[in-house]
């Protein structure tokens, strides 16, 4: 058996559903690991993880608003801190996930035909975001 591990480093420009398949792909392919279990894991409470369709750019428009209805900004919350965006921020994340277990298979992850991975930012300002990897198989 074997394991490999990686952090990658998402630049976030505000809220919405930042695609990073082709990243993950290219690490998983590098690893020589043909057959195991890719685990994905966001390391923040404001945003999250997400496995959605990538053919047709309304489908993200149309969460962020779902989620920007579901958890409005200027909300009653006690806790505001850091901001109105930071409450609804960690709603949207508990409402989501922030790790993945993707199947690899034949040395790629097994996505299905439409289907990409996404940061799911929250907060309104920039951030950046770490995702740690950890792929394990033979």
């Amino acid at each position: 058996m074997k394991q490999s591990t990686h952090t990658l480093e998402i630049a976030t420009r505000g809220p919405g559903l930042y695609e990073f398949t082709s990243t993950i792909t290219q690490w998983v392919s590098r690893q020589n690991i043909q057959t195991g279990l890719l685990t994905v894991f966001c390391r923040h409470t404001s945003a999250s993880l997400l496995i959605q369709e990538n053919a047709d750019p309304t489908v993200r428009h149309d969460i962020q608003a779902y989620f920007d209805r579901l958890a409005p900004e200027h909300g009653p919350y006690a806790h505001n801190s850091e901001g109105p965006d930071d409450m609804p921020a960690h709603l949207k994340t508990v409402l989501t996930q922030v790790h993945l277990s993707i199947p690899v298979i034949n040395g790629s992850p097994t996505l299905g035909t439409w289907q990409g991975i996404y940061l799911f930012e929250h907060r309104t300002r920039p951030h950046r975001r770490e995702i740690a990897l950890h792929l394990i198989g033979e």
